[in-house]
């Protein structure tokens, strides 16, 4: 079984950082497992990592994808697994939501529905509160995991269901969820209010590096506020803006407040789905704990 470190954690704790530590360690490489990065053009609100910040290590799956390409949590399970198995080194995923995680690196099978197919044309014609209301009814497990205003989980859920006539709850339950390579997952965490000062000092940060202005190229090329990369925070929250109903500033404390909730929820959903390994990153005592018995994993053979 090969393995992978994975290190996980909410917006700016420190992931880039200490993945670069590590991959000088292991003499790894690093694939990032953030679905906005692999959008070319999307840099500044992404937090992506810029190439002379890199140190010379090998990162995969960054600037893959044009602005207006679909993708989708299937084809981001074959795009990380090839390249873990494909890495000659040591791989390293640094960041990523859970179900992107969860779907690489654990047994998770898609359906052809779940993963590729569009969604059934009579869903897209209803509104989300109606919708949300029949997946209460026909998936009620699955409608515990999804925001009743998460119109595409929605849709896609339900359309699941029409067409291969299971719950998309019974086809997860089905699985055994067992991981696929022999994982370390390291997780980066740190006192919630100095979270919250480096989250407020990162968003004024973008607005000085010209978010603004990238948001602005973005839909000059062409791309609306409904594509799939401008739904990740640091993007979405520009859309009352330039439809001329907010500030700068309203749009700025919108992304500090989503980024605060999306911290949140990483820390609930990681603490149930997966065995992370927290560490204090600022403190120098635990981030050398961490970084001493990652290495130690590292040597053992698994067989």
């Amino acid at each position: 079984m090969k393995k992978v470190l994975v290190i996980v954690g909410p917006t700016a704790s420190g992931k880039t950082d200490f993945s670069l530590e590590m991959a000088e360690a292991l003499h790894g490489e690093i694939i990032s497992g953030d679905s906005i990065q692999m959008f070319r053009g999307l840099d500044i609100g992404s937090g992506k990592i810029r190439p002379e910040e890199m140190r010379g290590i090998p990162h995969h799956l960054i600037d893959t994808l044009d602005p207006k390409d679909h993708y989708s949590v299937a084809q981001f399970q074959q795009d990380a697994r090839r390249e873990i198995d494909n890495c000659p080194s040591f791989p390293i995923i640094a960041g990523g939501t859970g179900l992107y995680l969860k779907a690489c690196l654990y047994d998770y099978q898609f359906s052809t529905e779940e993963g590729e197919s569009p969604a059934d044309p009579e869903f897209e014609e209803m509104d989300t509160e109606t919708l949300y209301d029949i997946l209460l009814k026909q998936d009620p497990k699955q409608a515990e995991k999804i925001h009743a205003n998460n119109r595409r989980r929605i849709i896609r859920t339900l359309t699941i269901l029409k067409r291969t006539g299971t719950r998309q709850s019974d086809i997860v339950e089905a699985q055994e969820h067992r991981p696929i390579y022999d994982v370390w997952f390291a997780g980066c965490t740190m006192d919630r209010a100095l979270l919250h000062e480096r989250i407020a000092r990162r968003t004024q940060q973008m607005i000085d590096e010209g978010l603004e202005e990238e948001v602005r190229g973005l839909l000059a090329q062409g791309v609306t506020f409904d594509d799939l990369c401008m739904r990740g925070i640091g993007y979405r929250e520009w859309r009352p803006y330039f439809e001329g109903n907010a500030s700068v500033e309203e749009v700025l404390e919108d992304i500090r407040k989503h980024s605060r909730q999306y911290a949140r929820k990483q820390y609930t959903w990681l603490n149930h789905q997966m065995p992370v390994n927290w560490f204090e990153v600022l403190d120098p005592a635990d981030r050398q704990r961490m970084k001493e018995e990652i290495l130690a994993w590292a040597k053992n053979s698994n067989g």
